[in-house]
């Protein structure tokens, strides 16, 4: 099939439609994609962002998630980011075994994304995968991301709310504020919630921060409608500054995925390492003839 008739095929019910276009923006062929998409009527799904530390739950919580709101009726997609290898550029891609229980519903569509050294916590191709998943009629995308690391934390970018799972443990609440996880939380929940020190974790992370704190215990479904709840109340103020604001991390966070493959890094990147040029100077050409080809 060309674009045109996946794009038909998937909004009359295609997975395997879907599924394709999904890798097509993953690809050389995402904007042939994006332009056929931008001749739809503009749809906007609901992005709940789910990010955390490993270990933390994050893809048990995201399963306890679709079903409830496949309880609703509700269509529901999951793009869940996983961390790339640097030596095979091959990703985990274990969610869809996590998910199990979900994969043959047709109101779900769960895909696995390489994060391919992309930071942030996102891989490149999620906002057009956004778009892929909004024209698609999906009511609810959860995002899970990768969730390592300081800079782990674009999905505030693009996510609606972002919720920042932990589990409980000496210094979790600390540890989570260090990596920069609270300041993006829109919403923090206690996963494991059965564990000993649970109660402790919620009171420090009260001391961290003044969103919503929530408990869980994911594998059994408790504290999962108040999530659903805390979720569906919450609604960020969207303002020109905040779109603004939203665009800014997206293209730099794009941008610095282009820059990792530009065919001028790896000569500046040799002579850095040589010697003959220093790194100040060396960023400062790579960015310049980025611009400059821009400005003409």
């Amino acid at each position: 099939m060309n674009v045109p008739e996946l794009v038909a095929a998937a909004r009359a019910g295609s997975v395997r439609a879907a599924g394709r276009l999904l890798t097509l923006v993953e690809g050389e062929r995402r904007a042939e994609v994006l332009e056929e998409l931008a001749a739809l009527a503009p749809a906007d799904a609901r992005v709940v962002g789910v990010t955390g530390p490993p270990g933390a739950g994050k893809s048990t919580t995201v399963a306890a998630l679709v079903g409830a709101y496949r309880g609703r009726g509700t269509r529901v997609a999951v793009l869940a980011v996983d961390p790339s290898s640097p030596y095979s550029g091959g990703a985990l891609l274990g969610d869809r075994i996590r998910m199990a229980a979900h994969a043959g519903d047709p109101g779900v569509l769960i895909r696995s994304v390489a994060a391919r050294g992309h930071l942030g916590g996102l891989a490149a191709a999620v906002p057009a995968a956004l778009r892929v998943l909004a024209a698609l009629s999906f009511d609810v995308v959860l995002l899970e991301t990768v969730g390592v690391g300081q800079s782990e934390i674009e999905v505030a970018a693009v996510a609606d709310p972002a919720v920042v799972v932990l589990t409980p443990g000496a210094g979790d609440a600390v540890q989570a504020a260090k990596a920069g996880l609270l300041e993006v939380a829109d919403l923090v929940v206690v996963n494991k919630a059965d564990r000993d020190g649970a109660d402790r974790t919620v009171r420090d992370l009260r001391g961290e921060t003044g969103v919503p704190i929530l408990t869980l215990v994911a594998t059994k479904g408790e504290g999962l409608e108040g999530l659903v709840e805390a979720i569906d109340a919450h609604h960020r103020a969207d303002t020109p500054e905040r779109r603004a604001a939203r665009a800014h991390a997206q293209l730099l966070s794009l941008a610095q995925a282009r820059l990792r493959s530009h065919p001028a890094l790896a000569r500046l990147a040799a002579e850095v390492a040589d010697g003959r040029r220093d790194p100040y100077a060396a960023a400062d050409l790579l960015v310049r003839g980025v611009l400059d080809r821009v400005i003409d």
